[in-house]
């Protein structure tokens, strides 16, 4: 053991440290895993927490994450717009059956409401306008 060439507190001190590589990093995911299993400690959910709960939580969110997004950018450009706003995210989520189901008790702050109007409320189709579909229609029994 030469001077200065000794590892001192058990090899903790000096010499080259590894690059830090994340939860995230490690599981392939742009969630933070590390933060959701604060938030699920601090939650006190349960005692104990297992390692893979917050990788799975963080995968789930990431992929509803996706879905939203996905589909609130196919509603910006139905509506020939290049940036998603609120009303866009309304429109995709209300128009996805899981999504709507999932977001059911939920309101979106300037979201408005899906376009509607009940039956009940359109113009009743009169006699006249009857009688002419059924005269231009080729399908006529002949006597």
């Amino acid at each position: 053991m030469e001077g200065g060439k000794t590892k001192g507190a058990g090899g903790r001190r000096g010499g080259e440290r590894k690059k830090a590589v994340t939860k995230s990093i490690k599981a392939g995911l742009q969630f933070p895993v590390g933060r959701v299993a604060r938030f699920l400690k601090k939650g006190r959910y349960a005692q104990r927490l297992g390692t893979g709960a917050p990788i799975y939580l963080a995968a789930v969110l990431e992929y509803l994450a996706a879905e939203v997004l996905e589909l609130a950018g196919n509603a910006a450009r139905d509506n020939k717009k290049s940036r998603i706003i609120p009303r866009h995210v309304q429109l995709a989520v209300r128009n996805d059956d899981e999504l709507g189901r999932l977001f059911d008790g939920v309101t979106i702050a300037s979201g408005g409401v899906l376009p509607n109007i009940h039956a009940v409320l359109l113009p009743k189709k009169t006699e006249k306008s009857d009688n002419a579909s059924q005269s231009k229609s080729p399908n006529k029994a002949v006597a």
